[in-house]
């Protein structure tokens, strides 16, 4: 499930790219004292991800925006609803500051034949223990995906990764299938993050990702309707692996 803020802004300001832990600590912010309280300590899979400020560019006062939060634990989009309809005073993301216009819930759907587009880049890192399946050489215990790797290092990372948070979210395991058919590489990203006062540079990718006969795969329909609420990748509590359902295609 998704929720939809329109949002105003009210001041003037410089569009920042790398502003994904303002956003993060703003959602749990509004989670304090409550059921969720405890996520922001929760070690691994968090389970909502969120898009980045949109239209992408400078901030003018009076500019129209939109975010987006996803995830598939239905009761945190229900209850972020409830607390984004009670702010009174403009919402702060860090230096910008917004009039929220409207918030509502969302519910992507998924046609039979689909096209996704990444609308915030993957991460997915590569942990030493699969070097040699992939033919990496590294003397680090884990490298990011770039396209100096194969393609397939890239595809079965994502659906093991994919598989492991559908697991713990649902609490039982499944045979892993393949998820991906059609998949096209876009571009290389490199973002910068601020954690405890240190910049840390995470290497990602953009992709398209293309799939049929998704009403006749239960099974595919089902785990991929929760990654594109989960996010895909890693890092999605920081807003990366965003996923967007771009149109019915033939």
């Amino acid at each position: 499930m998704r929720l939809l803020l329109e949002l105003s802004s009210q001041c003037d300001a410089a569009y920042d790219l790398s502003y994904y832990t303002k956003l993060q600590g703003f959602i749990y912010t509004l989670l304090r004292a409550t059921p969720y309280t405890l996520l922001h300590d929760k070690k691994g899979y968090k389970f909502f991800c969120f898009s980045n400020i949109f239209p992408i560019g400078d901030f003018k006062t009076g500019d129209r925006r939109k975010l987006l939060i996803s995830s598939p634990e239905i009761g945190l989009i229900r209850l972020l609803e409830e607390k984004i309809k009670n702010i009174e005073c403009p919402i702060q993301i860090g230096e910008l500051s917004f009039k929220l216009l409207s918030v509502k819930t969302l519910k992507p759907k998924i046609p039979n034949n689909l096209t996704l587009i990444t609308a915030t880049p993957i991460i997915i890192r590569i942990p030493r223990k699969n070097y040699e399946r992939y033919g990496i050489v590294s003397e680090k215990e884990y490298v990011f995906w770039q396209p100096e790797y194969s393609f397939e290092a890239f595809i079965k990372q994502l659906e093991e990764n994919i598989f492991k948070k559908y697991n713990e979210f649902f609490g039982k395991k499944i045979e892993e299938f393949p998820i991906f058919e059609v998949f096209r590489f876009k571009k290389s990203t490199v973002s910068r993050i601020l954690l405890d006062g240190n910049e840390y540079k995470l290497f990602g990718s953009i992709w398209e990702f293309d799939f049929h006969g998704l009403k006749y795969d239960r099974k595919r329909r089902d785990v991929l309707e929760f990654a594109i609420d989960c996010g895909f990748g890693e890092k999605n509590s920081m807003g990366f692996g965003f996923v967007n359902v771009i149109g019915d295609i033939k």
